[in-house]
């Protein structure tokens, strides 16, 4: 625990407008790589505007280590498709972490990030004050594709015992 900063959660929440790699649709799951973790969604069958609404919890050791999201078609007798991937860029987030904000009203927006060549997003993005916490939600724009968006919120997670986000 003492070389862990602490948890960031991943909200999947939904994709756009995804590839078509089976005949009409497509059964999409995501998949989260950091380091040496990998998580993963469950498969939305048919859809390529899928609904996932689930958390993934990565443990964050170096806030410079990037956080990979790839999207694959699950296929029964061949090997899963990819569906385009994405990087997610936390430095944004965490300069809004580290601003030890407090107090603040629901819903003030913090810090705005724009999209650029360098990140993924596909519109702008806000590190938004909601219920004692600072939420990102962004929009993802899939490289390697042609076509397809995620949308992701992180929420940071202090652990007791973890060096938190001071020490970076």
């Amino acid at each position: 625990m003492e070389n862990i900063l602490g948890l960031l959660r991943l909200r999947i929440k939904r994709g756009i407008n995804l590839a078509v790699r089976d005949t009409l649709s497509s059964d999409p799951y995501v998949v989260v790589t950091m380091g040496n973790q990998k998580l993963k969604t469950a498969v939305v069958k048919d859809n390529c505007n899928p609904e996932w609404n689930e958390e993934l919890t990565i443990s964050i050791k170096d806030v410079h280590t990037p956080i990979h999201l790839t999207v694959y078609d699950k296929d029964t007798f061949t090997v899963d498709d990819k569906m385009g991937e994405a990087e997610i860029d936390i430095q944004p987030y965490i300069e809004t972490l580290k601003m030890g904000l407090t107090g603040l009203p629901n819903g003030c927006a913090v810090k705005r990030v724009q999209p650029n060549r360098s990140n993924c997003l596909s519109d702008e993005s806000s590190c938004v004050w909601n219920n004692g916490k600072i939420i990102q939600e962004m929009t993802l724009r899939l490289r390697n594709v042609e076509c397809g968006e995620v949308v992701v919120q992180l929420e940071w997670i202090d652990v007791p015992g973890c060096k938190g986000l001071s020490s970076v």
